[in-house]
């Protein structure tokens, strides 16, 4: 990346913010780039209060839960096929129309969601919002990076990440605003074609990375959009260097006696541990939870004794709003504390929450109620399981609620609001 790396200090989240006065168009080219990260949060936090209601009036997605799994996942699947093309879609058409790409995908899926009348059309739905999402991830940051200064390139490129916990914060709140509408998760799902249209509008005003413009031969163009990012006096400094990078990343992809593979750059050590290091914490961070807690989050609320949909979506806001805090808080230290530290006072985070998760869960787990047929049959039989087991005496609630997703409590079907344990 031209310009190398900006000295980590405090001094660069203050000139972050005051790109507001002073150059409003970075702001503006980050923030609309960065739509694509609130995106991706909104999509991961929307799916999980929506499923709530999906259960409800598609009966073939309550009863089967491997439906339930599909209706999350797919859109998983489709990013990672999204991802997987978004990188050759981004070198060959530019930053900008990738980001258009997704954002065109997106919202044909938010549609087709939206107006789904059984769960196969919701399926397809769900995978052309995948696609975009995983475009997105690819094109959104890339373009931030290589269309903001170097002092403020990380925190700039924060946003992203900042915008996709938003994301997810403000999926809830849409939950909560629709729990009583008609068509509730009808209208979860397809509020997010919005701020996907809003972004295809946007980008069609702004200009491609100066990056990739200079790659292609397009220098002037390059020059020009430079000279509306930096200060007079950085500019030319920094098409030289760029200048500098781009000729140097071309003499080495088609220099016949130097040519770039993926051995030579495998057998480098400074690459090869740079490529570890990059992709063990992309694959890692996969495995630490959260997702699940995400994707998931409401559904756990209630499995914890909170029946009602809107007290669980509740409760959920506060685990999204604790998420885009700690977004809030990387943006001012990521620059201050430098990306390493950072990183590790978050892992160390992450290492604690695990570990009190995994009491809690083990606790609850052996110390589960036992079930009698006595309580069970005050709440009309409602675990079909346990009176056909061969030794219901050593049935406990973890037991039953493994069972059946009938089992474990009980609540009016109308609202949802009266709770009773199955088990005193």
């Amino acid at each position: 990346m031209e310009g190398g790396a900006a000295e980590a200090d405090a001094s660069a989240f203050r000139e972050c913010l005051s790109l507001s006065w002073k150059n409003p168009y970075v702001l503006r080219l980050a923030f609309s780039a960065a739509i694509g990260g609130l995106l991706f949060g909104y999509d991961t936090g929307v799916i999980s209060g929506a499923l709530l209601y999906i259960r409800d009036d598609f009966k073939a997605v309550d009863r089967k839960t491997w439906l339930q799994e599909a209706i999350v996942s797919v859109a998983l699947a489709g990013a990672i096929i999204g991802a997987s093309v978004g990188g050759y879609i981004n070198d060959q058409f530019g930053r900008r129309k990738g980001i258009i790409f997704a954002d065109t995908l997106f919202f044909i899926g938010s549609v087709i969601m939206a107006a789904a009348t059984n769960p196969t059309i919701l399926l397809i739905g769900r995978v052309f919002v995948g696609f975009g999402v995983g475009m997105a991830s690819m094109a959104s940051p890339l373009y931030i990076s290589e269309a903001s200064p170097t002092r403020v390139r990380g925190a700039l490129v924060s946003l992203n990440g900042f915008l996709i916990t938003g994301g997810q914060f403000l999926s809830y709140l849409i939950n909560l605003a629709f729990t009583n509408a008609p068509g509730t998760w009808r209208w979860m799902l397809g509020v997010a074609a919005a701020p996907a249209l809003i972004q295809i509008i946007l980008m069609f005003m702004l200009p491609e990375s100066p990056r990739w413009l200079y790659r292609k031969g397009k220098e002037e163009e390059a020059k020009h959009i430079l000279r509306k990012i930096y200060p007079p006096e950085d500019v030319e400094d920094e098409i030289n260097t760029l200048k500098e990078s781009v000729e140097m990343e071309i003499n080495e992809t088609t220099s016949a006696s130097d040519k770039i593979s993926i051995i030579k750059l495998l057998k480098t050590k400074t690459v090869r541990r740079g490529l570890y290091a990059g992709m063990g914490l992309q694959i890692f961070q996969q495995f630490v939870g959260i997702n699940t807690v995400m994707y998931y989050s409401p559904t756990i609320v209630q499995l914890a004794g909170y029946a009602s949909n809107r007290v669980a979506l509740l409760l959920s806001l506060v685990i999204a709003g604790i998420n885009a805090f700690g977004s809030i808080m990387s943006i001012y230290f990521i620059d201050k504390t430098g990306r390493k530290k950072l990183l590790l006072y978050s892992l160390f985070g992450v290492i604690v929450s695990l570990v009190i998760l995994t009491v809690v869960f083990h606790e609850t787990t052996t110390h589960s109620p036992k079930v009698s047929s006595i309580e069970t049959s005050h709440f009309n039989n409602t675990c079909p399981d346990y009176k056909i087991a061969f030794n219901p005496s050593e049935w406990d609630c973890m037991k039953c609620l493994k069972a059946s997703p009938q089992c474990g409590f009980c609540a009016s079907a109308s609202n949802k609001v009266n709770l009773f344990f199955l088990i005193e």
